[in-house]
């Protein structure tokens, strides 16, 4: 119920009624950590995300929590000791579309995640074709610009900037 309302917000996050908004559940986001001692990936196959064509707004959304590891324990201490995800449940994108050519895209906006938000810029792909839209992208976070710390003790396991690919395909909403 939660997602069909967080879909609906994105849908009304697009001002303009008559353009074409493009609606994804189940988008997919990684992440990918390369450390001395030890890399560090994860994956979250339920993102959500909106489009509209005419405004070229974007905007994306997830739980912290869906992010799935390949190690539990790695999980758990993610979810609890570096995204407390029992206090900041969600990320969210919400931008716009300032380029695209022949299908490389710029997208500007505002990333919100662990209680910051920060304005970015990232590169990326993104394809209309007939009834849908085809979204991939890659960029760098930092995590000290999200109030990420990194104990002492596991500074070597944990890089402080993190690898994130985006790749979402989302239908046309008639």
């Amino acid at each position: 119920m939660e997602r069909l309302i967080t879909s609906f917000f994105f849908l009304f996050l697009c001002v303009n009624l008559h353009a074409q908004q493009y609606l994804s559940l189940d988008g997919v986001i990684t992440f990918f950590s390369e450390a001395p001692l030890e890399n560090i990936s994860a994956e979250n196959k339920k993102v959500s995300a909106v489009y509209d064509s005419q405004s070229n707004e974007i905007a994306f959304q997830l739980q912290i929590e869906d992010f799935i590891f390949p190690k539990p324990l790695m999980q758990e201490h993610f979810n609890e000791n570096y995204l407390e995800s029992d206090i900041f449940p969600k990320s969210l994108f919400v931008g716009k579309v300032i380029q695209n050519k022949n299908g490389k895209a710029i997208v500007v906006g505002e990333l919100s995640m662990h209680g910051k938000t920060n304005r970015i810029k990232v590169e990326g792909s993104l394809k209309q074709e007939d009834d849908k839209v085809i979204i991939s992208s890659e960029f760098i976070v930092k995590l000290e610009d999200y109030n990420i710390e990194i104990p002492t003790i596991v500074m070597y396991k944990i890089a402080e900037e993190i690898e994130v690919k985006v790749n979402i395909e989302l239908i046309e909403v008639k």
